[in-house]
């Protein structure tokens, strides 16, 4: 299907480009104005012309023009999204904004609904959210000189077909791994001495390892850029140091040594999902019982703080798949669960096979590719809240992305003081976090509430050659 948005000026284009998306995820979306002859005159399924009203601000404007927008499309098909017309990545900006202000929480739900036509249960979400972020965060430094780290370990077992992170595969870059931990380690001592100059001699706030998958590291190498940053950044002294350990099949008792013995305090077992069919499908090189294995030997080692990941929408998955999942985590009974919903990424070996498939107009209509039917649902994310909250666990921090089936958000949920901090300080923008390794991306917070972003390249061999 082809949709076209014809407007009367140059104002909102990408605004509007995210909202008419969301309601159309597979379909071709164009967004246009009246001068431009050749698209609006191209033949089109859909084609909708608005006018931008006429209001003092532009915030006002914009919010206007996208509920006329969003009353058309959802009279056309049919549906109401969950989220109405927000379409930016941070839902728990606007109440977190009005709670500063004082605002009574009636009025902050009445403003989502009545002002962006967000759900009950979505501005419900959005405003417990809001709330237990602004608690965590008035127990931790945030002044100017506060910052946090990231460190980017880009090596996996395999590499999942929904991915896009910086990831390689871990057994064709071996001989470059001691090289890559090198300049990781370089780039920390340059940055700690440049901060100590600077008269910033405190430690970080947040500490996090990522990637890829950290552990997919042998030990000795793993143990190495963990004693470096110990020694380079006294992460002792941290508020929490997390290592998304994340691949059950790259766990193994002398790697969960190593982390405890340099002072980890948080790690994730992820398995995504608990249906080995799907596994085997995603390129995710381990099984369910990978993942079982994996969580007792995290919780043997002495880990009191485990995360476990699921995604929600994964080809082939519906209501029972989920609740296997669901059920079998419960059981296992980690400390946090993160809910994603796919998100079917341009470069991803995913959005590729569906690209491939719909040129060949395999069930193109029907979002069957090839075999993969993708399903999410507010229902199956309603089964993984109340999963969460059969286990104690209330949602600290929440986000959403582009290409999200079921127009859905990724929710974490925790025991209490079991939270990550660091996901809550990303997402809230509220400190400075330095990153390191392929693909990190650090983010400068000014006191004016400025941010700047220097972003490494992904690719790790382009990483290494700019440092020759």
């Amino acid at each position: 299907m082809n949709v076209g948005i014809c407007l009367d000026k140059h104002d909102f284009l990408y605004d509007i480009h995210s909202l008419v998306k969301s309601f159309f995820p597979e379909d071709e979306v164009s967004i246009f104005t009246d001068d431009d002859e050749a698209k609006k005159n191209a033949e089109r399924n859909l084609l909708i012309t608005v006018s931008i009203p006429d209001y003092a601000g532009r915030k006002e404007t914009k919010d206007a023009l996208k509920r006329e927008i969003y009353d058309t499309l959802s009279v056309y098909t049919g549906t109401s999204l969950p989220w109405g017309t927000l379409s930016g990545i941070r839902p728990t900006k606007i109440p977190m904004k009005m709670l500063g202000e004082m605002t009574p929480d009636d009025q902050i739900l009445s403003y989502l609904k009545t002002n962006y036509y967000v759900s009950d249960s979505k501005a419900d979400l959005a405003l417990r959210t809001a709330k237990k972020e602004r608690e965590l965060l008035s127990a931790l430094p945030l002044g100017d000189k506060a910052y946090s780290l990231y460190i980017n370990i880009p090596f996996c077992p395999s590499i999942c077909l929904y991915c896009t992170f910086s990831s390689s595969p871990v057994n064709s870059w071996q001989k470059h791994i001691d090289e890559y931990i090198d300049g990781v380690c370089a780039d920390m001592r340059k940055k700690r001495a440049e901060l100590l100059n600077a008269g910033i001699t405190q430690a970080p706030v947040t500490v996090y390892i990522g990637g890829g998958t950290p552990t997919a590291l042998k030990a000795e190498q793993l143990d190495r850029i963990l004693a470096e940053t110990e020694e380079i950044w006294n992460t002792s002294a941290a508020f929490e140091f997390t290592v998304e350990a994340g691949r059950p099949d790259s766990f193994t008792p002398e790697k969960l040594s190593v982390l405890k013995r340099h002072g980890v305090s948080r790690i994730s077992v992820n398995p995504q999902t608990m249906n080995d069919k799907t596994l085997r499908l995603i390129g995710r090189s381990h099984t369910r019982q990978d993942t079982l294995d994996a969580f007792k030997m995290a919780r043997d080692a002495g880990f009191d703080n485990i995360n476990m990941d699921m995604i929600l929408g994964l080809p082939g998955e519906g209501k029972e798949e989920v609740q296997k999942t669901l059920d079998e985590i419960a059981e296992l009974g980690p400390d946090s669960l993160t809910v994603h919903s796919l998100a079917v990424k341009r470069a991803s070996g995913l959005r590729k096979t569906i690209r491939e498939d719909r040129e060949n107009d395999i069930n193109a209509d029907r979002g069957n590719f090839g075999g993969l039917v993708f399903e999410n649902s507010a229902e199956l994310m309603d089964l993984s809240a109340k999963t969460a909250s059969s286990l104690g666990m209330e949602p600290y921090y929440l986000y959403r992305q582009k290409n999200m089936k079921g127009n859905l958000e990724n929710t974490g949920f925790a025991l209490p003081g079991k939270e990550c901090l660091y996901n809550i300080i990303i997402m809230e923008e509220v400190q400075t976090i330095y990153a390191f390794g392929a693909g990190g991306s650090t983010k400068f917070v000014y006191p004016d509430g400025r941010i700047e972003r220097i972003v490494e390249p992904k690719d790790v061999k382009t990483w290494l050659d700019r440092r020759k």
